[in-house]
């Protein structure tokens, strides 16, 4: 099974579907070479993207320049870490590339979100500034269940784990994961109704769409598992997981009841659970929240990489990134003696 995210299932379900079109604010532009891909939106806006920017473009604004277009080799609405073009590419090919396009779309920059250690290594001679943020992951080290991960914490914060998951059963709630083909027409239907309504309940339209889950399954069904929860035998709840052989990723959930620690339950002890019976060594459940901690997620930094056409602000950005890298890291260090883990 290969990283997903760079498939051409995935970009197809994307752009088929019109969630990654110009009309969403992502206009592609990739460059195809022979059985080599680099993925390039020209974009208007930054919503999407979770590298947030929002500061840059004000700046730009200020001193009468154009922020937008700005380029972006990323996955749309997707900020999970990996690869982030296909073939082989020398730095001086993928630099010439970008900088063809630079030119032919007056784009401001160029922004790489989200690359792993090799995408980063391999363009470490370029002039392109590195920027940090604070995710968090989960770590298999050769747990044979979940109580075997348990008992890897200190006692008190065991206890709440297992009381949080007592919490969830006692509350006449049953969950169940299926995978690929065990995933029906009804499951998505209602996946998406959970899905849609945790952005209406914010007054936002959702960023994806029903064609985009149904494209999704048809390219990617071996790969994806959905957690459904019921009660009393009607659906309540759902997440969705996409998987590799090696890595399990969360992406979307959603409730239509307010029920007590379900969310835990859902997006991350089922994903746990899950990754120990497989194998997986590593579980990314989705930015955001440091609750996250006391359930044994890790802190972890997660890059971007950035080139911005006008020199005095690719310095600028330089400046910016490299103090806010101090402000990451002591977060990061902060984060990590709130683990639950025993100190032995």
């Amino acid at each position: 099974m290969h990283y997903p995210f760079l498939s051409e299932a995935f970009f197809t379900a994307l752009e088929s579907s019109g969630a990654a079109a110009p009309g969403q604010g992502w206009g592609p532009c990739h460059v195809r070479e022979g059985d080599r891909w680099l993925p390039l939106y020209s974009r208007n806006q930054s919503r999407g993207e979770y590298v947030f920017d929002f500061s840059w473009a004000d700046a730009y604004q200020r001193h009468g320049l154009a922020y937008y277009p700005k380029l972006v080799t990323a996955v749309p609405y997707t900020p999970v870490v990996g690869p982030r073009w296909r073939g082989d590419w020398t730095p001086a090919s993928l630099w010439e590339a970008v900088q063809e396009r630079l030119h032919s779309q007056r784009a401001s920059g160029w922004h790489l979100l989200f690359p792993d250690a090799a995408s980063r290594e391999a363009l470490a001679e370029l002039p392109l500034v590195s920027r940090q943020a604070c995710h968090f992951r989960w770590f298999n080290r050769d747990y044979t269940d979940f109580e075997g991960y348990l008992a890897a914490f200190q006692s008190r914060k065991r206890k709440n784990l297992r009381k949080e998951r007592r919490r969830v059963s006692d509350q006449g709630i049953v969950v169940e994961r299926r995978c690929g083909t065990q995933i029906d027409a009804r499951d998505w239907a209602f996946f998406y109704h959970c899905y849609a309504d945790t952005y209406y309940k914010r007054g936002q339209m959702p960023y994806l769409n029903e064609a985009f889950f149904a494209a999704l399954a048809e390219g990617l069904g071996d790969q994806v598992m959905l957690v459904l929860a019921s009660r009393d035998g009607q659906p309540v709840a759902a997440a969705l997981y996409l998987f590799d052989r090696t890595r399990l990723y969360g992406r979307y959930w959603g409730a239509l009841a307010d029920i007590d620690c379900l969310h835990f339950e859902l997006c991350y002890y089922q994903g746990i659970e899950f990754a120990i019976e497989r194998g997986l060594a590593e579980f990314d459940p989705g930015v955001q929240g440091e609750h996250k901690i006391l359930r044994g997620f890790e802190p972890v930094i997660t890059w971007s990489m950035h080139h911005l056409v006008e020199p005095a602000f690719q310095r600028a950005i330089g400046d910016f990134c490299e103090e806010e890298a101090r402000h990451v890291q002591a977060y990061r260090e902060e984060a990590r003696s709130l683990l639950p883990f025993r100190r032995d």
